[in-house]
């Protein structure tokens, strides 16, 4: 590993469920088999005929985006028991299928290696693989994206990768998923960590300070171009995961509201509730504003040209959007409630679709 972990964050039962790329394929097949489709349509849109070493085959990178897939469903998505509305199965489809087909299309397939690709899904799909790990930060990077990282290791070697000879996709795996942290501070007794919160209330991925985070803990990484490859890997990936701001708007107002319903299950408020209605008001007018207008930021020139427009034209609906939520919920005839609230967002953002 690149940097000095202090810790290590062993396999869980969730591991041992999809312990193979046999296991996870069935898995799909019987429970998602459109994750296959897109798969096999990817594909056929990536230069594929490019020579790879025989160790980097198409078929086992698929493997491994497999195994991710399966596990983060069943640990946080829909068929498991501790589910997230936001860090789930879907999360990772979003940016397997239409974010990276938006990038194909708007740069064109040849613009990255057949490597780079696949690194980038591999980072779509086990990015967040752990969201429950108790908050410690090592480099500036959490506990979470550490602990995906070392999962992430395990699935590559299960599907026939090695460090000596893949040394690359562990490099790029390791800065990708480490870069996707959004918050490098320790949480203190006055805070709880919320991972759903810190979301929008960072300054953006931790990729955007790699470089500084590598001159400070890995010396001697401007001398290695799998990690100067890696880095700018991580701006691209960093820029995909937050590439919701460029969604049509239904879409990132949608994802808007699934990360406001993570946030209150992970605060232990029921999300219909008196108690959630004005942490949920502010979640979705100030806090979404204060992300948009502020915080985010695109780190990558791809990401830059990619989404920078589309980010720009839901600027105006967005600000409609907060403005009228706080006016049609500033009176309440009676006690204000999540329900009523996450009512009268879904109105609204239907209206400005």
């Amino acid at each position: 590993m690149i940097f000095a972990y202090p810790r290590e964050f062993p396999a869980d039962s969730v591991e041992a469920q999809v312990p193979d790329p046999g296991t996870a394929r069935a898995l799909v097949l019987a429970r998602r088999p459109d994750v296959l489709a897109l798969l096999a349509h990817r594909r056929k849109r990536l230069p594929v005929a490019v020579a790879l070493p025989p160790s980097e085959t198409v078929e086992r990178a698929e493997d491994a985006i497999l195994m991710a897939f399966c596990r983060l469903a069943l640990r946080h998505g829909t068929w498991g028991e501790d589910y997230h509305a936001y860090h789930n199965e879907g999360h990772i489809l979003e940016i397997l299928g239409p974010r990276l087909d938006r990038m194909i299309d708007t740069i064109g397939a040849d613009a990255l290696s057949l490597r780079d690709w696949f690194l980038l899904s591999l980072f779509g799909a086990a990015h967040d693989l752990r969201q429950r790990e108790a908050p410690d930060f090592a480099a500036g990077i959490g506990s979470n994206e550490r602990a995906s990282v070392e999962e992430t290791f395990r699935i590559l070697r299960i599907c026939g990768f090695t460090p000596e000879r893949n040394s690359e996709l562990f490099v790029g795996c390791e800065l990708m998923i480490s870069g996707s942290t959004f918050d490098a501070r320790p949480s203190d007794a006055t805070h709880e960590y919320n991972p759903a919160e810190l979301v929008v209330q960072s300054g953006g991925a931790l990729a955007q300070k790699l470089e500084v985070k590598l001159d400070k803990h890995a010396s001697g990484w401007r001398d290695d171009e799998r990690v100067q490859h890696a880095q700018r890997l991580a701006l691209i990936a960093a820029d995909l995961d937050t590439a919701n701001v460029a969604e049509p708007f239904a879409l990132f107002m949608a994802s808007a509201e699934r990360l406001c319903l993570e946030r209150e299950m992970r605060s232990g408020r029921d999300p219909v509730s008196v108690a959630a209605a004005q942490p949920m008001l502010t979640f979705l007018t100030e806090g979404q504003e204060r992300y948009f207008f502020e915080l985010h930021r695109f780190s990558s020139d791809y990401g830059r040209h990619i989404f920078q427009d589309a980010k720009q034209a839901n600027a105006e609906k967005l600000t409609a959007l907060t403005r009228q939520l706080r006016e049609r919920l500033a009176n309440p005839s009676q006690p204000l409630d999540g329900a009523t609230v996450l009512a009268a967002f879904r109105s609204l953002s239907a209206a400005f679709a």
